[in-house]
């Protein structure tokens, strides 16, 4: 049998809480999913997916997204219709 090693990894519980309930959705456990990530890094030579930074409007949103007092004024629709039905007014 080949020798193992552990890795630790420090993240948010929820964080942790919803990429598990992914992870067993797909079948896979946490060191499947962290063997799969290697094992494409090694592949690819590099992290298995595009990172980028966001554009400036984005970054804008999503710091707006975060002040309570946007939040406070904004639009809240109770199903996916009545915001389709807004956006065509």
């Amino acid at each position: 049998m080949s020798k193992t090693v552990s890795v630790q990894a420090r993240m948010e519980p929820e964080l942790k809480a919803e990429a598990e309930a992914i992870m067993a959705s797909l079948g896979l456990n946490a060191t499947t999913a962290i063997t799969l990530f290697y094992t494409q890094m090694v592949r690819q030579r590099g992290i298995p997916f595009e990172l980028k930074l966001p554009k400036d409007e984005v970054l804008g949103a999503m710091k707006e997204l975060k002040d309570p007092s946007f939040r406070k004024k904004t639009k809240k629709f109770d199903s996916v219709s009545a915001l389709m039905d807004d956006l065509k007014r």
